[in-house]
């Protein structure tokens, strides 16, 4: 084909795909329209690169412009939109080669071209030309692309409304870039707004301000200059050691959205199968959506250091709290969302990254532990929320957490300094939930476990009645719950201070046990002589074979429980009550309200309301008034 054939004045239809693509752009790829600007920016900046590229081989191609740039232009009179780039350029057979379908796209070709270069110069273009161009049609009726390549004096236009036709013609040189390409998109009425300065330049700072080429606006008809809105340097793409900590905290504020600085910062190139960077932050302070019901995270997902989407699940949803974003050189642009999620290689960038930020937090627990305590104190409720869903994390996970104890006196105590302490004959990590500190620390079950000076974790989240009913264990060492099954602590020795108890239980005080058992049937699995209190009289735990207490409490009030195991009770053979109780005379009708009233007040001491309130207090006010 010559040139003069190559330009001249001709329409064409579309290949039969692109009718379909641009329903698709429509209504299928892109669910934000926002997105187009990303897209042809993304174009141009693909175009810049592609000339840089040349250019090493042909310098005398950049001519008096050897700095890229693309200028987008808004003229609200008019109604329209352009950007324009001092890129490579197109004739008007690159036109009909990439404008008009879609398989054979000019970065596929050139990429294509490139696939032997082991130097990788050409490996940092962005986007695939020809494919997102045409999300143009989303916000305009029309588009005009005017361009000429680089190193040639004729140009070229082309134009589409978009339903079925383009027409490619020659254009006066004079009316034509330099170099490059301008592209018009005359918006639709409900697009005016594109138009608008401060609309354009915010969706410019937020999904392309960090292209590799610096971004101008410019307002037809306006004395004002072209602002630059980017200035074409990734912070991510830099060398830490050209990086200080101020750019970072800058950096961290605007894409985490928060005014406080970093805790942790994890900046890395991962290059191998799969070549990405990453720029994470962990905030110093709790962000407001930390417990969002949809638990979604906060990491932004560019390709070639284009914005993509920030709803791309790139870390478990147990990390949520981190912020920042990760750039990958693998992923194609022009892909839905949906179909970027079920790609292998996001799948193995998930893997890399979320393995990278747990080991650098293992790092800095061992190096810097105070730090460490600080981000666990924000976030360490969500974290162990990874115990719960990510078992191949599980030994991790479990290394990093940090508890509160019954002999931690408030600081954070890890599982291998729990561990490390254990007492002779102790073969489990025993551990008490609740909603609170202090009333789990106050727990009736905890006595005996006090007495012995054995340490208890204190569990107080939500997440902690879950991850604990997961059959873990940490280091052989299994996690028992203090309000489930026997304590079996008759082989651990009373700390000092503590009188060893009598090991022999009066009779008297059997028989009233023997009794109870038979009254309270109805209620209660079992009842027994306890080994776990020194100082109250009763208790209630949870049966081996059945939930632990309070996460029975967490699933009835979700209403997800089936029908409530019975609970066992634990009388304390030594305690002064049970003993006069034993002792008394009182019939057995007088015997089985005791043993209800029993009952209640273990249930009470647990938080819970009796289930009969009205014969709980009939049976009270008797046993007072005969007392009385």
């Amino acid at each position: 084909m010559t040139t003069d054939s190559a330009i001249a004045p001709e329409t064409r239809a579309f290949e039969a795909d692109v009718s379909k693509l641009l329903h698709m752009m429509v209504h299928s790829v892109y669910s934000d329209r926002d997105v187009f600007l990303r897209e042809l920016i993304s174009n141009a900046a693909d175009a810049c690169e592609k000339l840089r590229y040349e250019a090493i081989a042909d310098p005398s191609l950049l001519g008096e412009e050897p700095q890229p740039q693309i200028t987008i232009t808004l003229d609200k009179d008019a109604g329209t939109l352009s950007i324009a780039d001092n890129g490579i350029g197109m004739t008007a057979a690159d036109m009909g080669e990439t404008l008009g379908t879609i398989a054979r796209s000019g970065t596929k070709a050139f990429m294509d071209k490139l696939s032997a270069d082991k130097n990788g110069e050409g490996q940092q273009l962005i986007g695939q030309f020809g494919v997102g161009f045409y999300s143009a049609f989303m916000v305009a009726d029309r588009v005009d692309v005017v361009s000429r390549r680089a190193g040639q004096s004729d140009a070229a236009s082309w134009s589409s409304d978009g339903l079925g036709t383009y027409t490619i013609a020659p254009v006066d040189p004079d009316q034509a870039p330099a170099r490059g390409t301008k592209v018009t998109l005359h918006l639709l009425d409900d697009a005016k707004s594109y138009a608008e300065r401060y609309n354009v330049e915010r969706i410019v700072k937020a999904q392309s301000g960090h292209v590799p080429v610096p971004i101008f606006i410019e307002e037809a008809g306006s004395d004002d200059e072209a602002r630059q809105v980017a200035d074409g340097a990734a912070l991510w793409t830099k060398p830490k050691s050209e990086i200080s900590e101020d750019d970072y905290t800058d950096f961290y504020r605007s894409v985490a959205g928060q005014f406080d600085k970093p805790a942790l910062t994890l900046h890395y190139r991962a290059e191998g199968r799969h070549e990405y960077s990453v720029l994470t932050f962990i905030p110093e302070s709790k962000p407001f959506d930390l417990f969002d019901p949809d638990r979604n995270g906060r990491i932004k997902l560019y390709v070639r250091r284009v914005f993509i989407t920030d709803e791309a699940e790139i870390l478990p949803r147990y990390l949520r709290f981190v912020r920042g974003l990760v750039d990958s050189a693998d992923l194609p642009l022009n892909m839905s969302r949906e179909m970027i999620q079920n790609s292998p290689v996001l799948s193995a960038i998930q893997k890399g990254v979320s393995n990278r930020v747990l080991s650098e937090l293992e790092k800095l627990a061992d190096a810097e532990p105070e730090r460490y305590a600080a981000i666990w104190e924000n976030f360490g409720a969500v974290l162990k929320e990874g115990l719960y869903e990510d078992y191949a994390r599980r030994e991790t996970l479990l290394g990093l957490a940090r508890f509160k104890t019954t002999t931690s006196s408030g600081k954070w105590r890890s599982l291998k300094e729990y561990v490390a302490s254990l007492k002779e004959n102790q073969t489990a990590i025993y551990y008490a939930t609740g909603t609170d500190l202090d009333r789990i620390t106050d727990s009736a079950q905890l006595e005996g476990f006090k007495a012995r000076g054995l340490e208890v974790l204190l569990l107080p989240d939500q997440i902690d009645n879950f991850w604990t009913s997961m059959g873990a264990d940490y280091e052989g060492k299994p996690f028992k719950s203090v309000t489930q099954g026997a304590a079996d602590l008759s082989l651990i020795p009373l700390a000092d201070g503590h009188e060893p108890a009598n090991t022999t239980t009066p009779e008297n005080v059997t028989e009233f046990v023997d009794f109870a058992k038979v009254a309270l049937a109805d209620y209660v699995s079992d009842v027994r002589i306890s080994d776990r209190l020194t100082t109250s009289a009763v208790c209630i735990v949870a049966p081996d074979d059945a939930m632990d207490l309070q996460l029975e409490k967490v699933m009835a009030s979700a209403g997800r429980a089936p029908e409530r195991a019975k609970p066992i009770l634990e009388v304390n053979a030594g305690h002064a009550l049970i003993g006069k109780l034993a002792q008394s005379s009182a019939s057995d009708d007088e015997r089985r309200d005791i043993s209800l009233l029993l009952l209640d007040q273990a249930r009470i001491a647990e938080g819970e309301v009796p289930p009969d309130p009205r014969a709980f207090v009939n049976r009270l006010e008797h046993l007072m008034a005969k007392s009385l």
